[in-house]
């Protein structure tokens, strides 16, 4: 566990690293992060960062804009989730994309952008309530969506990720009976996949819910399951999460509102079960179960 652990602290300071290499900032320093890469939304996942903010959007780092979206010019009447918005060119195959603009301002021509440059406004186009937009990074060379947590300096937070529950389904019963590990102390022999809920909450965001960075769930010390929040490749048109290895994001996000993390074998004896959940500056909070399989 420990030495995983170190190899994690070492991944967050290259991707630190990286964010400098990269220059890239967030496109605005106002408003609240409503949602952000990961958060499990009604069994889908989040490629981005949706804010609730008024007034205008920078450019996150200079490139050119090489596509915009006004849905109220467009022939076709069924409604684009992302209602008006913006792709950006960054080199090296990001792509930042902009949606949820206001459609009325809109860049007017294709061009170089500077960084830090206004290049469009909130709004609420699209499928938003609110006033803000939705932000997201595309690495078209690997073909997944990455974390602007990751290549984006990341703001001051001190709070912990809060683990709000944490269950045990044994593959091998029909009705899959859901086992609350912090109430059952007696469980059966069999494997188990494991889901956990967390909440991460930033400072200066208020207490709206956000998706933790990482959880990692140990079975006596050794590790048995890792869900990691960096990216979410396209394979075949099929969006994938890295859980271990790269899995559907189905098979993570089905049991809304938690993350499914793994399926563990438990055998005979006292064990002891930990979960950890860090968010992008390495804020960590840990749960600790110990069992009697019978």
């Amino acid at each position: 566990m420990r030495q995983r652990v170190f190899l994690v602290l070492v991944c967050i300071a290259l991707f630190v690293l990286a964010a400098g290499v990269y220059g890239m900032d967030w496109p605005t320093k106002e408003g609240r992060m409503s949602r952000n890469f990961g958060w499990n939304d009604r069994g889908k996942p989040v490629f981005g960062v949706c804010f609730e903010v008024e007034g205008p959007i920078r450019a996150a780092d200079a490139g050119e804009i090489l596509f915009y979206n006004d849905p109220d010019s467009t022939a076709s009447r069924i409604p684009s989730p992302l209602g008006a918005w913006i792709a950006m060119d960054h080199g090296d195959g990001l792509v930042s994309l902009y949606s949820r603009l206001d459609p009325s301002h809109l860049p007017e021509t294709l061009s170089l952008v500077e960084k830090d440059t206004d290049i469009a406004a909130s709004g609420k186009s699209g499928l938003s309530g609110n006033e803000g937009f939705y932000f997201s990074i595309f690495d078209r060379r690997e073909r997944r969506w990455v974390n602007p947590a990751i290549i984006i300096t990341p703001l001051p937070d001190t709070r912990l990720p809060n683990i709000l529950s944490v269950t045990l389904r044994n593959g091998d019963t029909v009705d899959r009976k859901a086992i609350n590990p912090a109430q059952t102390r007696n469980i059966s022999q069999g494997r188990y996949t494991v889901s956990v809920e967390v909440a991460d909450t930033r400072e200066n965001n208020g207490d709206l819910p956000l998706a933790p960075f990482r959880i990692i769930c140990y079975l006596n010390g050794v590790e048995q399951g890792y869900l990691n929040f960096e990216t979410f490749s396209v394979r075949d048109g099929i969006a994938m999460a890295y859980r271990n290895s790269l899995v559907p994001v189905r098979q993570v996000y089905a049991p809304y509102p938690g993350f499914e993390i793994g399926d563990i074998a438990f055998t005979r004896g006292q064990v002891t079960l930990e979960i950890i959940a860090l968010d992008n500056v390495q804020n960590s909070r840990n749960v600790i179960y110990r069992l009697q399989v019978d």
